[in-house]
């Protein structure tokens, strides 16, 4: 896992100029090494499972850098409700996965405790094997215990937009991934639309 130095981006993520954080050269270097260590790991290939709607992007460049055959599923939750803890299943996988080789995808890994549900879920479902893959870390925030089997970069305590990541839907389109402040998208969603120009 590559530590992106503090637990903040450099700079301030002003709606003037969003804070760098991985540009589209280092992420395409990161998912390349990714799905060589995947490959590398299963040989006769495996089912990459998918959270939306965060992991679509990561997941579509991931499984073009695999060399070995593999069947790509997706899942839906319900977001947290105020005052609780407890997400719901809104779309279940297509397909079966008992005695399959299964690894959970996931663009940003924060508290865990999403995570840690959908890999409990999954277990109850008698795969082979099942792993987590994750492009970003948040540590700093873990509140549930998780061991990340592929992993390429700890994020930092600052929001993140970019590459699947979003606010309110937006920003997501972005081939690079920026630090935000939450309080400015919270007065406006479209803060940032011109500090993030050239995706």
């Amino acid at each position: 896992m590559t530590r992106r130095g503090s637990a903040r981006c450099p700079g301030a993520p002003t709606p003037e100029g969003a804070a760098a954080f991985l540009d589209r050269e280092e992420i395409a270097e990161a998912v390349g090494r990714l799905g060589e260590e995947i490959s590398a790991a299963y040989p006769e290939g495996l089912v990459l499972v998918g959270v939306l709607d965060a992991c679509v992007v990561f997941m579509a460049d991931l499984v073009r850098r695999l060399s070995v055959p593999c069947r790509v599923d997706f899942m839906a939750l319900s977001a947290y409700r105020p005052g609780s803890s407890r997400v719901r299943i809104v779309k279940d996988l297509d397909s079966d996965i008992q005695g399959e080789p299964v690894l959970l995808v996931e663009t940003l890994v924060d508290t865990g405790l999403t995570c840690s549900f959908v890999m409990e879920e999954l277990k109850r479902r008698d795969p082979a094997g099942l792993e987590l893959c994750a492009l970003l870390d948040r540590v700093g925030r873990r509140v549930v215990p998780l061991r990340i089997a592929f992993g390429a970069f700890e994020a930092p305590g600052d929001m993140l937009v970019g590459y699947g990541l979003s606010f309110s839907g937006r920003y997501a389109n972005l081939s690079r991934i920026v630090a935000v402040d939450q309080e400015f998208l919270v007065a406006d969603q479209n803060a940032y639309v011109k500090g993030v120009d050239g995706r």
